[in-house]
């Protein structure tokens, strides 16, 4: 890394009506170097970004770009300075092909010709340059692709090729391996790495902080909208960030506390649906965090899916509380005391455009209805009680969900399911793509729930939290139960020794 840097964000404030963004924050980037951009949601790395790149206005200090100071008004004149964002929603058109998306707005045209005329679009030579870009970038497809038929870490390659063909200098990556597989993970490290060596500096910006630790060589650290800290990666550790994260230190992140463990309380049996789901069996008990480890494709969803009765299984018999009983559907898994949180809280989880109250009494509105009429007090008085009891940061019970951080929107997902006053809660990647301090109070309320005599069942793609937070845990592969570890026995290579066993 070279001593001068390439761009240098001095005393950056910014403030909105009754908040403070922003407050004298210092940010650099220097040639050639991948940094990290980390703190909680809120801590104003959003909103310095945007700044960066002309969507916001500062109220006040200066950027400075290779000793030049500028004022981005827009997007476009960010593009213009070398400055480009890849957001954690691709903006590519999906039915259009690839070299169409990269010189989407800025179509080469044949010499001579002028108008707005397709004839006039020189296709060739825009295939030939994405072409260039697809090989720099390493990779797997051609400029004539659709890119609705290729995968998330294909299409985010498109988003790298259209950055490059702007002649980026620094590349702002949001949360690049949220959305991605961990399989596609290392192949994006990869192109990162290839695009420090090519000289076009990256932010990277992330809630897994083990990715950190992988692929940059400096973290700045925002809390509260400041500067909270920077280190050189070579010389942090993961209890220093977190400190800095957050303001104080986490002794441990995965609170786990000792719980009696009860009777069975939920009990499977042969349950089978096609090769996604081959004869699992299990029981859980009162008290009991049970895990379900695996790698991607492993069948751990399907498995929940089935037993929650989203999805219909071909066989297998479910007892709840040593009584058989017919989940057929989502309604009869609530009515009979199950919850389930899914992976995916904004589409399955819940209703973006309504408020808190609403998606909290969602699975409860049999209860609060009469005559086709909700009783409101009733309503109100449940999502005030888990506002409370969850820690729910929001301004008003009123608030739609898609203004609250993504902490914040799991919990009105546990909140929601908590009013069933479940006896068995399903929790599908509970802490995916929130940031460490929540992660570490969505792991204290596990604990409350297993207290309080819930049977939890938690599939987790982080062996460190499964580690952490369970009594006993079941791994997968190709649908199947592989292994079966009790706390005493945890080992992180026994476990994913069982996750990779080829099952016939």
């Amino acid at each position: 890394m070279e001593h001068e840097p390439i761009l240098t964000m001095e005393k950056i404030s910014k403030s909105f009506p009754g908040v403070v963004a922003l407050s004298d924050v210092d940010f650099r980037v220097y040639p050639k170097e991948i940094v990290a951009l980390v703190g909680e949601n809120g801590a104003g790395k959003s909103t310095l970004i945007k700044i960066l790149t002309g969507v916001y206005r500062k109220d006040s200090g200066r950027i400075l770009m290779y000793g030049q100071e500028i004022e981005p008004r827009s997007p476009n004149e960010a593009f213009a300075l070398g400055l480009t964002v890849i957001h954690q929603e691709f903006n590519l058109v999906p039915q259009m092909m690839v070299f169409e998306n990269v010189f989407l707005g800025r179509e080469m045209r044949k010499a001579g010709t002028t108008g707005n005329v397709f004839y006039a679009l020189n296709k060739e030579q825009m295939r030939a340059e994405t072409q260039r870009l697809l090989t720099q970038l390493g990779a797997n497809f051609g400029p004539d692709a659709v890119v609705k038929d290729l995968g998330v870490a294909q299409q985010q390659l498109v988003e790298i090729a259209k950055a490059l063909s702007l002649d980026a200098r620094i590349i702002v990556m949001d949360e690049p391996t949220a959305t991605l597989p961990q399989s596609d993970v290392e192949a994006l490290f990869q192109v990162v790495r290839r695009l420090r060596d090519q000289g076009v500096s990256v932010v990277f910006i992330t809630h897994r902080l083990e990715e950190v630790f992988e692929i940059t060589e400096r973290i700045v650290v925002l809390r509260d909208g400041k500067n909270a800290g920077e280190l050189r990666t070579s010389e942090a550790t993961m209890d220093k960030v977190i400190a800095l994260m957050v303001g104080r230190t986490l002794d441990q992140m995965f609170p786990k506390q000792q719980v009696e463990i009860g009777e069975v309380v939920l009990s499977v049996r042969n349950l089978t649906r096609g090769k996604l789901v081959r004869n699992v069996s299990f029981d859980l008990r009162r008290g009991e965090i049970l895990g379900f480890a695996g790698l991607v494709g492993a069948g751990r969803t399907e498995t929940v899916r089935a037993l929650f009765g989203i999805d219909p299984k071909d066989s297998g018999e479910i007892l709840l509380k040593g009584r058989p009983v017919d989940l057929s559907s989502p309604r009869e898994s609530v009515s009979s005391g199950v919850g389930l949180v899914p992976e995916d809280r904004k589409r399955q989880g819940l209703v973006l455009g309504m408020n808190v109250v609403e998606n909290v009494s969602l699975a409860t509105l049999d209860r609060l209805t009469r005559l086709l009429v909700v009783n409101s007090r009733a309503e109100r008085a449940i999502a005030e009680r888990f506002v409370d009891q969850l820690r729910i940061r929001t301004p008003s019970i009123r608030q739609l969900v898609k203004y609250l951080s993504g902490g914040n929107q799991q919990k009105v997902v546990l909140a929601k399911w908590l009013a069933v006053n479940p006896d068995v809660l399903i929790l599908d990647e509970p802490t995916r793509g929130i940031d460490v301090g929540a992660k570490a109070e969505i792991h204290a309320l596990m604990c409350e729930f297993a207290r309080e005599g819930m049977g939890v069942i938690l599939i987790s793609s982080e062996l460190p939290e499964l580690m952490g937070m369970c009594d006993r845990i079941l791994v997968m592969s190709k649908g199947t139960i592989t292994g079966e570890f009790v706390r005493s026995e945890f080992d992180q290579e026994k476990i994913m020794a069982r996750a990779v066993v080829n099952v016939k």
